[in-house]
């Protein structure tokens, strides 16, 4: 990435043997035959609606009809957030309920064309349910190894999907450290998203919002873990740029949380190298991650787009998961709500103007990370099937309604 060396596109690895940094994958855009936007929206909906823009072979794509997430306008989110107006990228519409699912697409198919032996990741959860689906899909061998507190929900899906279960007594990053050293010596190819066709399928979630938002003034905000998906959302909306099919690219401002924040830590103090968090702690396990690999790219998204980054508590991210789910009928897990947490804050604290256009992607769906213990019920009502007690019934909730009204 830094030192501009090239690789053929059937090189398997994800690191340059030169400089030590991540590869990327870098279109030749004057080479690239794209289709008009009229064009491209009679196409179905979806990763592979921009398959010019994605260079793999076509032909072998393994896909389960990822992408196309709705993009949902949120009135009553807006006005709890003090923005004018509020739109949530629901990304838990994906097949498997994760973002992870438009890079898994992708990063399968390349894998197909390499004829790899099998692929294997570290995880917090999402990507080895995403992964266990598409390597199913693909017929592929799967190997996921999980640190401590993922997700159950989504280590079922994992186990579901036929996926072998590493459960490593650490963190996420010593996970991703075990898979680097044993990927090579039993020939799996690693599917995590320091590998830059992840996030060639990411990318696309930039193309969708830049189609579907006709304003150029709005800001996106993106939970930030291993910082994969800032990077790829950025990447998108600059190459649909260089193809002048938009005017301009957004402010891009990554959300982490106040226990895994490294990253943003490193932006607030105008560092160049980021300072690794050892034991990362909070309640949204998908972000939780103290050494983000993928570092370097998304300090190019955000100091490109004018950027920032938000630090939110797990209290903060807890208030805007239950006022999404109770205002606006969405389900998102905890890491997902911390857009939402993020953008709130920064109206409150001026990085934001309240009249602004605001993108949230919410990256997961509830059901991947559900814990009963943090949504407490309006109203818990026991009774018996006999008539007094029904008749009883009818009058706890007269009352109830009474007091919404009131």
């Amino acid at each position: 990435m830094n030192c501009h060396t090239r690789y053929p596109l059937n090189y398997s690895g994800c690191i340059c043997v030169k400089c030590g940094d991540l590869l990327d994958v870098v279109l030749d855009l004057d080479e690239v035959d794209l289709p008009s936007w009229r064009v491209l929206r009679d196409r179905a909906r979806g990763v592979w609606r921009y398959r010019e823009l994605i260079p793999v072979d076509y032909s072998k794509r393994v896909t389960l009809n990822e992408g196309g997430t709705p993009l949902i306008e949120c009135n009553r989110l807006s006005r709890w957030a003090g923005l004018k107006k509020l739109y949530i990228k629901f990304e838990g519409a994906n097949p498997t309920g994760s973002f992870k699912d438009r890079g898994m697409t992708v990063a399968i198919t390349k894998a197909l064309e390499l004829n790899v032996k099998g692929v294997i990741c570290a995880s917090t959860g999402n990507t080895a349910a995403s992964l266990a689906a598409y390597s199913a899909r693909a017929g592929l061998p799967c190997i996921t190894v999980i640190p401590e507190g993922a997700a159950l929900g989504k280590v079922f899906q994992a186990i579901a999907h036929g996926a072998i279960i590493v459960k490593v007594k650490g963190s996420f990053d010593q996970a991703l450290r075990i898979v680097f050293s044993k990927a090579e010596e039993i020939g799996y190819y690693i599917l995590n998203s320091i590998n830059a066709w992840r996030l060639e399928g990411q990318k696309t979630l930039g193309y969708e919002i830049a189609e579907e938002i006709k304003n150029d003034e709005y800001s996106v905000f993106i939970p930030v873990g291993n910082c994969g998906n800032i990077a790829a959302v950025w990447k998108g909306l600059t190459e649909l740029k260089n193809l002048d099919l938009i005017r301009d690219t957004p402010r891009m401002i990554g959300v982490q949380a106040e226990g895994a924040s490294p990253f943003a830590k490193m932006i607030k103090e105008s560092r160049e190298s980021l300072q690794p968090v050892d034991n990362p702690q909070t309640i949204a396990s998908a972000i939780r991650i103290g050494r983000p690999v993928n570092w370097k790219k998304a300090l190019r998204a955000v100091r490109g787009s004018r950027g920032d980054v938000v630090i939110v508590s797990d209290r903060e991210i807890l208030e805007a998961q239950t006022a999404i789910a109770r205002l606006e009928g969405l389900g998102v897990e905890p890491a997902s709500a911390a857009s939402i947490a993020g953008a709130k804050k920064a109206v409150e604290e001026g990085e934001v103007d309240s009249d602004e256009t605001v993108v949230a992607i919410c990256t997961g769906h509830l059901l991947k990370d559900p814990n009963p213990e943090l949504f407490k019920p309006k109203a818990l009502i026991e009774i018996k099937p006999e008539d007094e007690k029904l008749q009883e019934l009818t009058k706890i909730i007269s009352n109830l309604t009474i007091q919404a009204i009131d």
